[in-house]
């Protein structure tokens, strides 16, 4: 009993530990890049020794892929709320509005995504070409049947989904700027209400539809 205590108290602290690693090294590689981030500013922002780092993760290589996979594995979780069964204007509506709540609550997440995809995907390469690519030809094919059975205009859906990513994720990787133009601040939670609100209306009027 007391070794099964034991072994849950190491478990528990180790899952912590590599918690507040990823976190750390997630808000790195965003601001630094992944060539001026090193395992000792990780380190320091995650308020941990440095052995402990290379404890988990060898190397910057290998805690820069698991960063990258987790981002990866967040956003195809958001992209179950494209339900294909709820039709355009629901289906869309709700994978927007997981899009916006992202940005606002990963948006280290999705600098490092940017920034790898800007570099060609030395990383994530495999992923794109299995998992992304599968989901958005599926996604893409509900997307025309819906237009064939005119329930939304006529588009070409690889397009509207580049649109959706491109317009959601403005909100992460150009915070900076926006707070600046926000008279320096974040968005309130009203704001943030007016964002979403604003982008399902003028992407889904686009298409002939209205925001759920």
């Amino acid at each position: 009993m007391v070794s099964n205590t034991v072994s849950f108290h190491k478990f528990a602290k180790r899952s912590q530990n590599q918690k507040i690693i990823l976190a750390a090294a997630e808000k790195v590689f965003a601001e630094a890049g992944y060539a001026g981030a090193t395992t000792q500013l990780i380190a320091d922002v995650a308020n941990l020794p440095k052995a402990n780092i290379h404890y988990y993760f060898k190397t910057k290589e290998d805690l820069y892929r698991q960063v990258v996979y987790n981002i990866f594995d967040i956003w195809m979780e958001a992209a179950s709320a494209f339900d294909t069964e709820l039709g355009p204007r629901e289906a869309l509506s709700r994978y927007i509005d997981k899009k916006m709540d992202l940005a606002r609550t990963h948006p280290y997440g999705s600098k490092v995504w940017a920034t790898e995809i800007i570099h060609g995907a030395p990383i994530i390469q495999d992923y794109l070409e299995g998992q992304l690519l599968e989901w958005s030809q599926d996604r893409s094919k509900h997307i025309q049947r819906w237009i064939e059975n005119g329930e939304m205009d006529s588009i070409d859906p690889a397009h509207l989904l580049y649109m959706i990513w491109s317009t959601t994720q403005h909100y992460a990787d150009f915070g900076h700027q926006i707070e600046t133009l926000n008279a320096g601040k974040p968005y309130s939670d009203a704001q943030w209400q007016i964002a979403k609100l604003s982008v399902k209306t003028i992407i889904l009027k686009g298409i002939g539809l209205t925001p759920s």
